[in-house]
């Protein structure tokens, strides 16, 4: 594995994605003057934070940036980085939960959202590895065919390009294919740290390393508080997937995580398209060149953040890769998270029940890098006093019983049942004894649950289980070398940082000096 120590920093797992080994963080400006009022702060250094950073600086507005640890630890570093014009939540569905009106507004939306990705990386001067390409989906049986015909006929009314195809990009057998036009990849840390030079040029302000614990609305100012200092803004932008604190975005969105594999093949022939099977979860393939070496890049096996198992989640994956492809090297592995809206939609607006002035932007399911950036340009314009065509469609104060009911109550059950079941039916371990070298356990200790993690050379971390966002028991992920929360996806490190939102305190510590002492000796 090609994983460099300095990657491991940059992002919210131990695996570090392919992104990391060309890309250098340039240095932030820190500026904690308590006495200026920005228009707006943006707390998220991810695509949606920096696009909205950037497009209101370039309105004139004056703005600060607040990043909890380095701009694109979260999903942007994580993610694989296709642009598409089709959805995660597709045409049909689009149609039977909305109306064919949204599904066209949709269309036009993704399609003018890798427009401008195009025109910011040749305006700015961004090498970011931007290239428009050909994306197929697949079928492999009737009943994938049968979806796939209603893909096509909704796609094609919504205005997007596509038409049926007699190959798939990959060596993989399929039924039917279908062919999109204009699609495109690119490389995501590239592209946002050339976004945040360029939002900095123009006077705006980047503090890294900086966490956000709360906010105070006084006399229409907002307070908004790290360790450090406070920051004032007359406007908050909470652009981290799911925003702090217990809220109806909580409930309305389940945290998932993907899986990925960069790899090298025998043959030196990649695929030079986008390309999707119709499996469940789908599997997805793109290739991209890292410092002259080309990679194939093959995602899926998603599973639910906490829930499923990460190591298989790998091992099934790789089977998955090495059953097509002829694989010299696996160069990296990583996961990533992303957020399923109940409803298929993002929430993008003013968060509900929240104070005047406070914006978010979650829900992009699998296609954050065009909904992230989509939802920028809406809260900027929404900043802005400007009138947008997505502002009712995806305000997170909606609810559509119809489309997001069954749903709402299966993710909401599930929540529910970790609030009780994590706490009496958790595998109990007898002795910390058994916990091996860089594992961690939850494991019963004097009657109280603990986390329990051992690290390489013996010495053992206890933590308090229990998440600090709403009251459930954290897993332990194996992979990423991470707590997981399997309610609302927050994670925390060995140590019990915040690494995922929606938590906003680490988990606490327990100081257990005796099973630390009798562990490192084993």
């Amino acid at each position: 594995m090609n994983n460099n120590e300095t990657a491991l920093n940059r992002r919210d797992g131990a695996n570090a994605s392919m992104w990391q080994a060309a890309s250098v963080n340039d240095p932030a400006t820190h500026h904690t003057d308590q006495e200026e009022i920005y228009d707006t702060l943006i707390i998220g250094g991810g695509i949606t934070g920096l696009t909205t950073a950037y497009l209101l600086q370039k309105q004139g507005k004056h703005c600060v940036l607040a990043e909890a640890k380095n701009l694109g630890f979260g999903t942007t570093g994580g993610t694989t980085a296709h642009l598409n014009t089709f959805l995660d939540t597709t045409y049909p569905e689009i149609d039977s939960n909305f109306g064919k009106e949204t599904s066209t507004l949709m269309a036009e939306g993704t399609k003018k959202m890798i427009e401008m990705v195009n025109t910011n990386v040749q305006d700015l001067q961004i090498d970011a590895d931007f290239e428009l390409k050909i994306a197929y989906l697949f079928s492999q049986d009737e009943k994938e065919t049968k979806e796939l015909q209603s893909i096509l006929t909704s796609s094609q009314a919504a205005g997007v390009a596509v038409s049926e195809a007699n190959e798939n990009g990959v060596p993989i057998p399929f039924k039917q294919a279908l062919r999109f036009e204009n699609q495109a990849q690119f490389h995501p840390l590239k592209y946002i740290l050339g976004l945040a030079r360029e939002f900095e040029k123009l006077g705006g302000k980047i503090i890294e390393q900086t966490f956000i614990h709360s906010t105070e609305l006084r006399e229409d100012i907002h307070y908004a508080k790290s360790e450090q200092f406070t920051l004032k803004a007359k406007n908050i932008v909470y652009a981290t997937h799911i925003p702090p604190g217990i809220n109806i975005l909580s409930l309305r969105n389940a945290p998932y995580r993907s899986y990925v594999l960069a790899v090298k093949l025998n043959s030196g022939e990649y695929p030079d398209c986008l390309s999707y099977d119709m499996q469940e979860p789908y599997h997805y393939f793109r290739s991209h060149e890292i410092d002259g070496q080309k990679h194939l890049i093959i995602g899926g096996a998603d599973h639910k953040t906490g829930h499923g198992d990460p190591l298989k989640a790998f091992e099934d994956l790789e089977d998955y890769a090495r059953k097509y492809f002829d694989i010299s090297e696996i160069t990296y592995k990583w996961s990533s998270q992303y957020y399923v809206p109940v409803d298929g939609l993002p929430y993008v607006g003013h968060l509900p029940g929240g104070n005047k002035g406070i914006y978010v932007a979650t829900g992009f399911n699998g296609n954050g890098m065009i909904l992230g950036s989509l939802s920028a340009v809406l809260i900027s314009d929404l900043i802005l006093g400007k009138e947008n065509s997505y502002e009712k469609l995806f305000s997170p104060s909606r609810l559509k019983p119809i489309a997001g009911f069954t749903e709402f109550v299966k993710e909401n059950a599930d929540v529910a049942y970790h609030f009780v079941a994590d706490r009496f039916g958790a595998e109990i371990i007898k002795s910390t004894n058994e916990l091996g070298r860089s594992e961690g356990k939850i494991v019963e200790f004097e009657g109280e649950k603990l986390a329990l993690y051992k690290d390489d050379v013996g010495k053992v971390t206890a933590l308090n289980p229990v998440c600090t966002h709403a009251g459930c028991i954290v897993n332990w992920n194996p992979s990423e070398k991470t707590w997981d929360c399997p309610c609302h996806g927050g994670r925390f490190s060995v140590n019990g940082q915040v690494l995922t939102g929606p938590p906003q305190k680490d988990l606490e510590p327990v100081p257990l000096h005796e099973i630390t002492s009798a562990n490192t000796n084993k």
